[in-house]
């Protein structure tokens, strides 16, 4: 629970917030609209991105796909090629479904495709949690709903001074009842926006000017000088380790061999060249001419690029032969996709 001088001073602390945000708050295009595409797709972006790398992904989306529609009418090839560099690629298939689905459901009832007005609709799209269904809600539509994302975890975790680890279920609910508390109810849409951008501004992961901070009388961490500890996270699981040979053959006419991952594994639905991925680092160490180290989430790819001039491309089953000229056309992984950027052939 939130203490009772939170709760018994909560016009305070909006006040004290609200003044901060307008005099600091960043000129973003998904700020300046109510439209919940431009909203939904900013929100789907900026999952695990940096706001200087998402603001460049997303104007080069609004840019091709303007509507709801337009992203629905795309291949998930193209729309893969898009989110190229992002990561996470789960993350763009959920979101061309999602458009999908809109567009489909306006199709079958002979009208404009409408974005999903509710939040317990924006929740059955692919890919949309409570999180971002609350923040569509919120931004959109100014419904009362809270959207926790990791910096808003970090201010209400310091309000609270909780040192439950916000990153587990029981966490989760946890810190939804501490948001449900402190959320402006007359004005969703600001005081979700306004500690959001708190939270990535101000009260940041490491070393926040706390002496100066307009929230400091709120503040049970201040109190208790417990800011640098919080939020607490579960224990990481361990990074597994794997080794990639990959075999770039290049016939005389400038033909290349790719295939299309399918296993539910990282990279889903994206092209690589030739692979054969080894159970150990063994012979893969011994093996390498040019290698390649590359970090995920939870896995440290080493890698070893072979290019192999050929007069005729070899017969391999699940691959296609294309020019190394059009290979901008196949979404890739970036670690090929760097590779690619520092061979010549």
């Amino acid at each position: 629970m939130l203490s009772t001088t939170i709760l018994s001073s909560l016009s305070g602390l909006y006040s004290a917030l609200y003044e901060w945000y307008a005099a600091n708050k960043r000129v973003l295009p998904w700020r300046e609209t109510q439209d919940p595409y431009c909203i939904w797709l900013s929100e789907i972006i900026l999952q695990q991105t940096r706001v200087a790398q998402g603001l460049e992904y997303y104007m080069r989306f609004m840019d091709r796909f303007p509507t709801v529609q337009d992203l629905a009418a795309a291949s998930e090839d193209e729309v893969l090629v898009y989110w190229q560099g992002l990561g996470y690629y789960s993350r763009a298939r959920n979101l061309h479904k999602a458009a999908q689905m809109i567009g489909q459901k306006a199709k079958g009832e002979r009208r404009k495709a409408v974005f999903p007005t509710t939040f317990e609709q924006l929740r059955q799209l692919p890919g949309v949690g409570d999180y971002t269904a609350g923040a569509i809600a919120s931004f959109a539509y100014n419904l009362p709903y809270p959207a926790m994302d990791g910096n808003v975890y970090r201010v209400v975790a310091r309000l609270s001074d909780t040192d439950e680890a916000f990153d587990t279920t029981q966490g989760k609910k946890h810190f939804h009842q501490l948001i449900e508390q402190l959320l402006d109810r007359e004005n969703p849409r600001l005081f979700n926006s306004a500690i959001m951008e708190f939270g990535a501004l101000y009260c940041t992961p490491t070393s926040p000017d706390c002496e100066t901070c307009p929230l400091q009388h709120y503040c049970l961490a201040y109190a208790h000088h417990t800011v640098e500890l919080l939020p607490v996270r579960k224990p990481r699981p361990k990074v597994r380790d794997r080794w990639f040979h990959y075999r770039i053959y290049i016939d005389h006419n400038g033909l290349t061999l790719i295939h299309q991952r399918q296993a539910k594994d990282i990279w889903q639905h994206l092209w690589e060249f030739v692979l054969e991925e080894y159970p150990d680092g063994d012979e893969a160490i011994a093996l390498q001419t040019f290698p390649i180290r590359h970090i995920l989430s939870h896995q440290r790819l080493h890698a070893r690029m072979d290019v192999i001039k050929v007069t005729s491309l070899p017969s391999i089953p699940d691959t296609v032969a294309v020019d190394m000229r059009h290979l901008g056309d196949y979404a890739m992984p970036q670690m090929l996709v760097k590779v690619l950027e520092q061979l010549s052939f």
